[in-house]
């Protein structure tokens, strides 16, 4: 029997530089409706698939979620980290060394897997295969930030480094927003808007 390779989704918020952190939290505040935004595409099982959702992290992401959110509910948490002892399976939290090791986790079901950063693992997560699309909310404001994503997307170059924008239409069905995906939204002073990019 071949084994099939599990797709893997990375979700972002990040600025027209692909800033995403700053001192090891968000660079940006009072997004709640981006954040329950996240909080919906990320806990949301479609089709036959059961069980939970999976969200991939480094141990600072982890760190940088509020001791109280933690494990993020409704998701099978996976954090990456050479320094925490590895933990096995509990169904809630998973800890392994490697993104290759939680991408054995992620082979055992049907269930939609996320990457949600930070910047060294959604670097490592580009170099898979497995990479099939990126989930972007783009935070049309600039802010200070010292972490950044791996790659530019709608700059010059993101047609040779393989990934291609989808319409708005396309990413209500796959997320499961429908139209309320679409827009410029704003929050606390802060515009952003949703988008999905696919690697061609």
């Amino acid at each position: 029997m071949v084994a099939t390779m599990s797709e893997l989704t990375l979700i972002v918020a990040a600025t027209s530089k692909m800033g995403i952190g700053l001192n090891g939290g968000l660079p940006w505040a009072g997004l709640r409706k981006e954040m329950a935004y996240f909080a919906r595409v990320t806990k949301r099982v479609v089709g036959g698939s059961e069980g939970r959702n999976i969200v991939i992290m480094g141990r600072k992401t982890w760190d940088s979620i509020p001791p109280k959110f933690r494990p993020l509910k409704d998701r099978h948490n996976i954090i990456i980290s050479r320094i925490l002892p590895p933990v096995s399976d509990d169904g809630t939290t998973t800890i392994v060394p490697s993104l290759a090791e939680a991408l054995k986790v992620v082979a055992r079901g049907s269930r939609r897997a996320f990457v949600i950063g930070g910047a060294q693992i959604y670097g490592a997560a580009l170099e898979r295969p497995e990479t099939k699309r990126i989930l972007l909310t783009r935070i049309l404001d600039e802010f200070e930030c010292d972490a950044h994503f791996p790659i530019e997307l709608g700059g010059n170059r993101v047609a040779e480094v393989g990934w291609k924008r989808k319409d708005m239409k396309d990413l209500g069905t796959w997320t499961g927003e429908g139209e309320a995906a679409e827009g410029v939204k704003e929050e606390s002073g802060t515009k952003y808007e949703f988008e999905m990019w696919e690697r061609d």
